[in-house]
């Protein structure tokens, strides 16, 4: 399949700073991406770069809308409005001096006013905002509100729509009702989107695709549940909050190698990327736990302690702290679930379980 948007090595230096390096994604019809990573690492201005508010410094980007190839490089830097790009800021950006109808017919001046009567018409029933079309923003709440932003970014039938953390201001309860109501919407209307997010929640309920940012850099593209499976860096797994950090190190047997921790050894057939880290022996690295991988032990010594307790629906939730403290390989913020309720500062003696544990090194 062709895909609808295709990026390649764009890079954007901004006051002689590097924002982006090396971003190539691409998009088939319809899909939608979920582009996440911490606060800084260059999400609103890939965003940015593609509605065309920014300029690139080098590479391309490719937009078939069906009709034609929009092709835009460092010598056609095509303005905004001819690139056939729809985009909803996080803030909705409405004109507040305008009704719901002015607000959705604010972008289609090139169209007859009977064009832009029935398709704001098509608009308000799609998305339910018929009772409302003469109300002011103000007068909106804040679910009304984005569903008037996105029926205004859908009016020029854009080829893409960016969505710059279309959730964040939503009540918490309507917010996976909504986002189920619109990406149903995005998929009728086989529409492409990429929106910015900080919660892989979203990600999950809204995105055919995630992409995991870093410094700059896309780090990992690929189905949500894929990526969380297998991360491909340290930064993938820590961003996504796929566990805990459990500092080890390759110590050698008589016979063999195994990896050593302050809650005990694991043998390398239990790691599932093993292969690549093997070259590395008596390097420190990070293996990624999970709470389920941590039982407590009825024939070790007490190992940890712990140092907050949550209550949450899984049972208790409890953060500890290796009791040896003066070594390379001592840890805290270990995450751990109980449905037995356990003192402030105890301590207790664990252990790791399971096999496809995944190390990277420090």
């Amino acid at each position: 399949m062709t895909p609808l948007i295709t990026i390649e090595n764009l890079a954007v230096e901004l006051q002689s700073k590097l924002i982006l390096s090396q971003v190539d994604l691409s998009l088939s019809k319809g899909e939608i991406l979920g582009l996440v990573g911490p606060s800084g690492c260059g999400k609103t201005t890939l965003l940015s770069t593609l509605a065309g508010f920014i300029g690139q410094s080098t590479g391309s980007i490719e937009i078939n809308t069906g009709d034609k190839l929009i092709k835009i490089t460092l010598d056609d830097m095509l303005p905004p409005e001819q690139r056939n790009i729809g985009m909803i800021f996080q803030d909705y950006a409405l004109f507040p001096h305008l009704t719901v109808t002015e607000n959705i017919c604010f972008g289609l001046k090139k169209i007859t006013k009977v064009e832009q009567a029935q398709r704001c018409e098509e608009l308000l029933t799609l998305l339910e905002l018929n009772e409302l079309a003469q109300r002011y923003p103000h007068q909106l709440s804040g679910g009304q509100q984005q569903r008037v932003a996105i029926a205004r970014a859908l009016a020029p039938q854009p080829s893409l729509l960016l969505l710059d953390e279309p959730f964040s201001n939503i009540d918490a309860r309507l917010r996976n009702e909504l986002m189920i109501e619109i990406r149903q919407l995005l998929k009728r209307l086989e529409i492409t989107a990429i929106f910015v997010t900080h919660n892989k929640d979203e990600v999950f309920t809204f995105a055919d695709k995630i992409a995991v940012m870093h410094q700059g850099q896309v780090l990992q593209v690929g189905a949500p549940a894929l990526v969380c499976q297998q991360p491909n860096s340290w930064q993938v797994a820590d961003f996504l909050q796929l566990g805990s950090w459990l500092p080890v190190m390759f110590s050698a047997t008589e016979n063999s190698l195994a990896l050593s921790s302050l809650i005990g050894a694991l043998a390398p057939h239990r790691i599932k990327n093993i292969g690549a880290c093997k070259n590395a022996v008596l390097t420190n690295f990070q293996l990624l736990v999970k709470p389920s991988d941590i039982v407590l032990s009825s024939h070790e010594a007490n190992n940890v302690i712990i140092e907050h307790i949550g209550v949450t629906e899984q049972g208790y939730h409890y953060l500890l702290s290796s009791l040896e403290q003066n070594t390379t390989l001592a840890f805290s913020q270990l995450s751990f679930y109980s449905q037995e309720l356990f003192m402030l500062g105890a301590e207790l003696a664990i252990q790791l379980k399971g096999e496809h544990f995944l190390l990277y090194p420090t």
